[in-house]
């Protein structure tokens, strides 16, 4: 039986992307290791998420594993003949086995000609590949877990039924729920023109999108990169009296326009910060659902990611995604990155 696998045209122009961008000046430089499990299936959503690295502000001092996964079962080996019963494999069965130990061979190829793409196009990056029969979302989130994964990065992989808006697919959506680390949904940029990166990010005072924008100012991103800190609300908003007196708090009423430069004080320090590591960062503050206010100001902006912690202010301690992550990363028009706390391995180079 004949083995082919599908390798996306965008891999192609990856080294020339890369080349591009390097000749910009960078900030920001990350001193450790990040460890990043880049799925890949050989779809046209798999060569955005491929593509889309160069807009995540990575760092020169990552280890890359490419994985792809044949979504078969391969029985284990028979080391006994009298093991076999009836005793001998039907054709039907030895077809059906070849057929699946074809596709993982596809996947094998599909990962080692992408690690090669990822190589020459990140030359100071270490990439690894791998191929294996399993459940795609489950080996994904396996694997990120046996890594210890700081990113796992996935195609949206889906589309809806109205507009042909691209949406979570199955496997990106499971893998964004159940897996333990950060996870960032690529999605095809819509720009005509080159311009600077425009990133939107989720402030709601929490740990979690505190987490989201020490990210952003943890990566490294051409000069001139472009970041929004959007804090929306639809509700009632407390915010700490004074500097002096953090425990005693102000609520503010959506509605209350004239308070509304109280509200992004609070946000501005973590602005300042992204100003340090040399980004153009400012403080929106928008009267809306976060959920929509998110994806609206993304569109109509142009940006090319969302940062979104993975719960807000009034999330709980648990694994799965707060109502705000889980609805932008499903609905959003540009690459979605949800942030959860990692720990950065020490350099080993």
């Amino acid at each position: 039986m004949d083995c082919h696998y599908r390798i996306g045209q965008n891999t192609s122009h990856l080294q020339t992307e890369q080349n591009e961008l390097t000749e910009s000046k960078w900030v920001s430089p990350m001193i450790n290791r990040m460890k990043i499990l880049i799925a890949y299936d050989g779809s046209e959503n798999g060569d955005f998420a491929i593509e889309d690295l160069q807009r995540a502000g990575l760092p020169d001092s990552v280890d890359a594993t490419v994985l792809s996964v044949a979504d078969v079962f391969l029985a284990p080996p028979i080391t006994d003949p009298a093991e076999i019963f009836p005793p001998t494999v039907p054709h039907s069965v030895q077809v059906a086995l070849e057929h699946n130990e074809c596709k993982l061979k596809d996947a094998k190829l599909m990962a080692m000609y992408v690690a090669d793409c990822l190589s020459k196009a990140y030359p100071s990056w270490t990439v690894s590949h791998l191929g294996v029969a399993d459940s795609p979302a489950w080996a994904i989130i396996k694997k990120s877990a046996e890594m210890d994964a700081d990113l796992v990065v996935v195609g949206a992989l889906g589309h809806s039924v109205l507009g042909g808006r691209l949406i979570l697919g199955s496997v990106s959506q499971r893998v964004l729920y159940e897996a333990n680390t950060s996870v960032r949904i690529a999605r095809p940029t819509e720009k005509k023109e080159p311009g600077p990166l425009k990133i939107v990010v989720g402030v709601d005072n929490s740990s979690y999108s505190d987490a989201a924008v020490e990210e952003i100012g943890n990566r490294r991103w051409p000069a001139g990169t472009q970041v929004r800190l959007v804090a929306a609300f639809d509700t009632v908003v407390s915010i700490p009296t004074g500097p002096n007196s953090p425990a005693v708090m102000k609520s503010i009423e959506p509605g209350d326009t004239e308070s509304w430069n109280e509200v992004r004080n609070l946000f501005q320090p973590s602005a300042d910060k992204l100003i340090a590591k040399g980004l153009d960062a400012a403080v929106m503050i928008i009267r809306e659902n976060p959920k929509d206010a998110l994806i609206e100001e993304a569109e109509s902006w142009g940006a090319d990611c969302i940062f979104v912690g993975s719960k807000g202010a009034r999330g709980i301690e648990r694994l799965l995604l707060g109502s705000v992550a889980s609805a932008v990363s499903a609905r959003a028009h540009c690459s979605v990155e949800v942030v959860r706390p990692r720990t950065f391995h020490p350099s080993t180079g």
